[in-house]
């Protein structure tokens, strides 16, 4: 076979995305699409390549992609498939305003503070200066939660309580509850409009409601109990200790915390 010499001309500079703005998709502005490694398909981002996968009938065909694994990606205006880089190697458009040469990641609109965390090993959003990563959380949190949160082991490597998306590498925003425990921040806000006050994972009370105590004092000084009912039983306190208190049918107050989020863990004739 005949060897041919070729002389390649070098790319021109990168052009301006001002003009191209509706690229992308849902997810995210960019000029570029990426080929999943594992499937070999060609999808508009790794979310969209999830959410396709995740909707396939047979349970052996659905899948992730992994994003480190991403080596292709083809180019939208020139329409050139070409290894990942943030300038296009033919047409010298920037694929993305952001890029992260780690995670395969392209985002045009960089006013969402994107920044790679080593220790998280992916792309964070909200500012690099606004947050930090808590080693024993596994995760990046608010700076104002620094010395400032229940530190729970990997925390953030579970799936939300609510909606049981993993929350780790969720683009929905998460919290750290008093307890320690991590949910989407959207997920506690409806837990709340539906008066549940309660930690779904460990049952501690997860705000100030100590005027609805004072209430249920009063309705339970209202009740008298019949005297057949005049025994003590033993109650679990999920916010602090075991403990005996005279039962009521209205609820069991904890001796040491003054917490009604008690639960009965005898009956009478177990005394």
């Amino acid at each position: 076979m005949e060897n041919l010499a070729m002389e390649v001309e070098a790319p021109p500079p990168p052009q301006s995305n001002e003009d191209n703005q509706n690229f992308g998709c849902a997810h995210y502005k960019r000029r570029c699409k990426i080929r999943a490694p594992c499937c070999n398909q060609v999808f508009s981002c790794r979310l969209c390549h999830n959410e396709a996968t995740s909707s396939l009938s047979d349970p052996k065909d659905r899948h992730e992609i992994v994003r480190h694994d991403i080596k292709q990606v083809i180019c939208l205006l020139c329409d050139t498939e070409q290894e990942v880089a943030q300038v296009c190697s033919n047409c010298g458009v920037k694929m993305g305003e952001y890029f992260c040469a780690i995670c395969n990641f392209y985002d045009d609109d960089i006013s969402k503070g994107q920044f790679h965390c080593d220790d998280c090993g992916i792309c964070r959003v909200g500012g690099r200066d606004n947050y930090f990563h808590c080693k024993k959380c596994g995760a990046c949190y608010v700076v104002n939660l620094r010395d400032n949160h229940l530190c729970l082991e990997n925390s953030m490597k579970n799936y939300c309580p609510v909606c049981y998306e993993y929350l780790f590498d969720s683009v929905e925003v998460s919290i750290v509850m008093k307890c320690g425990h991590t949910m989407h921040d959207t997920c506690f806000l409806k837990m709340m409009q539906q008066n549940q006050y309660r930690c779904p994972i460990c049952s501690k009370t997860l705000r100030d409601i100590s005027y609805q105590w004072t209430m249920l004092d009063a309705e339970i000084e209202a009740v008298e109990m019949p005297e057949e009912y005049n025994y003590e039983v033993s109650i679990l306190c999920n916010d602090c200790n075991t403990s005996k208190v005279r039962f009521h049918i209205l609820g069991h107050k904890c001796r040491q915390c003054d917490s009604y989020n008690t639960r009965r863990v005898s009956s009478p004739e177990q005394e």
